[in-house]
C-alpha cells in the first residue's frame, strides 16, 4: 500500500484534493506560474502541468510508518470548517475513509506532525463531533514548531484566526499538544528540519533508514515549477526573500544526490529526485 519505501520506513500518500489551476498573479499559490511561462518548462507536462499550462496541485497527508511509529504529516484542510477562502469552505470529503483505505485506524497514530499552521496543513488535527471540535487523532501527540506557534499565537490575522481556533486550540485544550525545536527529533528515523520563509517557524520532514533518505517539504515548494523557476514565489509567504534564499540553498543541496524529495503540494506522483538542469532544476519521476 505504500508509495515509497525508504529502508525500513514506508510513507503512503493520502490525498484530500487534487486539480488543475491556471496559475499566476497577485494572491496566487505561484505568482509567477502564468499558464504561458508554465507552457515553457516542458518537463512539467504531463504529471505536474496541462498542456494548456495550468498546474496540477495537491493538498495531502503523508503517513509515515517506522518500526515503532505511525506518524501523519500535514492534516490537509478538512471537513466542515468555515473558511473565508471558498475552494476550502465547509468541504465534505472522502479524506477518512482513504486513510482508514491504508490500513490505519485514528487510534493508531501516535504522532502528528504539521510543517507549519496554515489552513491546508492542520484542518484535519481535528473533527467535528457533537457540535464540538475535538481532535481527530485521540492517542496522538500533535507536535508544534515553537517558534511556529509563538508567531501566529502573537500574530493578528484575521484570516488564520479560525484556523487556529478550530484546528490547533483544541489540541492544546485536550492536552495533546507538544511545542517542539524547529530541528526536534522524533524518533531514530524521523526529525525535523529549519526551512523558514513561507512562515517563520516553517519546517520540512527527513527521513532516514538504512543509508536511505527523504525529506518532505511542506511549503519549501508549493509547485515543481519553483524547481525551474526558483525566483518564482508564493502570494502566502510570510517572508519572500527568506523563503527564495531557503529554496535555493535546498534545491543545490539535494541537486543530484539520492535523497526522495516529496513535495506536500506535488500532485501525482507526488515525488522524485531533484537534478540541475541548465540554471535551475528539474524533478526527474
Amino acid at each position: 500500500m505504500a508509495d515509497w519505501q525508504i529502508g525500513d520506513v514506508a510513507i503512503t500518500r493520502v490525498v484530500e484534493v487534487e486539480v488543475a489551476l491556471p496559475g499566476g498573479g497577485a494572491g496566487s499559490m505561484v505568482e509567477k506560474a502564468y499558464p504561458d511561462a508554465v507552457k515553457e518548462i516542458g518537463w512539467l507536462r504531463p504529471h505536474f502541468a496541462t498542456d494548456e499550462g495550468h498546474i496540477r496541485v495537491a493538498i495531502q497527508a503523508l503517513l509515515i510508518e517506522t518500526p515503532k511509529n505511525r506518524i501523519v504529516v500535514d492534516t490537509c484542510v478538512g471537513n466542515d470548517k468555515e473558511r473565508g477562502n471558498p475552494f476550502f469552505n465547509k468541504l465534505q470529503t472522502q479524506f477518512l475513509k482513504d486513510f482508514e483505505k491504508t490500513g490505519w485506524t485514528r487510534e493508531s497514530v501516535d504522532t502528528v506532525l504539521c510543517t507549519h499552521l496554515h489552513v491546508d496543513h492542520v484542518g484535519w488535527n481535528t473533527m467535528l463531533e457533537g457540535g464540538k471540535w475535538v481532535p481527530t487523532f485521540p492517542k496522538a501527540r500533535y507536535l508544534i514548531g515553537k517558534r511556529e506557534w509563538d508567531f501566529w499565537a502573537s500574530e493578528d490575522d484575521e484570516d488564520n484566526a479560525p484556523v487556529l481556533a478550530d484546528s490547533v486550540q483544541p489540541v492544546f485544550e485536550a492536552g495533546l499538544a507538544d511545542l517542539v525545536a524547529d530541528d526536534h527529533v522524533v524518533c531514530e528515523e524521523v526529525r525535523l528540519r529549519p526551512t523558514p520563509g513561507h512562515t517563520p517557524g516553517h519546517v520540512s520532514i527527513v527521513i532516514s533508514s538504512k543509508g536511505e533518505s527523504a525529506v518532505i517539504t511542506g511549503d519549501l515548494m508549493h509547485h515543481p515549477c519553483q524547481m525551474a523557476r526558483t525566483d518564482w514565489r508564493s502570494a502566502f509567504d510570510t517572508d519572500g526573500d527568506m523563503a527564495e534564499k531557503t529554496r535555493h540553498a535546498f534545491l543545490a543541496e539535494m541537486a543530484d544526490g539520492p535523497t526522495l524529495v516529496i513535495g506536500t503540494h506535488f500532485a501525482t506522483p507526488a515525488a522524485g529526485l531533484v537534478k540541475r538542469d541548465g540554471e535551475g532544476y528539474r524533478l526527474e519521476v
